[in-house]
């Protein structure tokens, strides 16, 4: 699928393995999403634009590098707070935002109940955070309040998306990079991943 990043490394898949398990419980589940998305972000930045600058090390000054863009992380809430301190940690820097949206279990209709963003993200990379893309109702509506703030550069970091979900992003969001550990089979009648790893945010928090 055009611009679908599915991560391959051995490390990721023997952690979302372990993340599907039925008996991993909510602590261990925090641990292991948080080790995984620490590692998806190097695939996932690999595209970052940089720019040369002169620095001075204790010898001479050489040539180095810094990002063209200062960088926010938007998790979607809730499930989406499992993933970013480990990114935090690795890009210390960033900016962070926060995306509250809210599923219709009849409609599976995303509606928007918390956002916090900078008035204007036309000069940020943007990296939009949530474990799952199941229906794209949620992924749609995050973006759409994302260009609502002129944000050109957005990018999503996904756990498990469905192909239903993705054909969402794509027919509304054009070619938004969406970078995922696996591309599952299906939804269910319920709107749930299959197989999946179940409700991301029940799963994290034991609610």
């Amino acid at each position: 699928m055009k611009n679908v990043t599915v991560i391959k490394h051995p490390l990721i898949q023997h952690n979302l393995t372990r993340l599907r398990d039925e008996r991993t419980g909510p602590q261990e589940f925090r641990r292991v999403l948080s080790e995984v998305a620490a590692l998806m972000v190097y695939e996932a930045t690999r595209s970052f634009n940089v720019v040369p600058f002169k620095v001075k090390t204790p010898i001479q000054t050489t040539e180095g590098y810094k990002l063209k863009r200062e960088v926010i992380l938007v998790p979607i809430l809730r499930a989406g707070l499992g993933m970013l301190d480990s990114i935090l940690q690795l890009i210390p820097h960033a900016r962070v935002g926060f995306i509250g949206l809210k599923r219709e279990e009849k409609s599976l209709q995303a509606t928007s109940y918390h956002k916090s963003l900078p008035e204007n993200l036309r000069d940020f990379e943007v990296i939009l955070i949530d474990p799952m893309l199941a229906t794209g109702g949620s992924a749609v509506a995050a973006i759409n309040l994302l260009m609502e703030r002129d944000a050109t550069h957005v990018r999503m970091v996904n756990l498990v998306a469905a192909p239903e979900g993705i054909r969402q992003v794509r027919e509304h969001c054009g070619n938004v990079p969406i970078f995922t550990a696996a591309v599952d089979e299906r939804l269910n009648k319920k709107g749930f991943i299959v197989p999946g790893l179940g409700d991301a945010g029940d799963r994290l928090f034991g609610i």
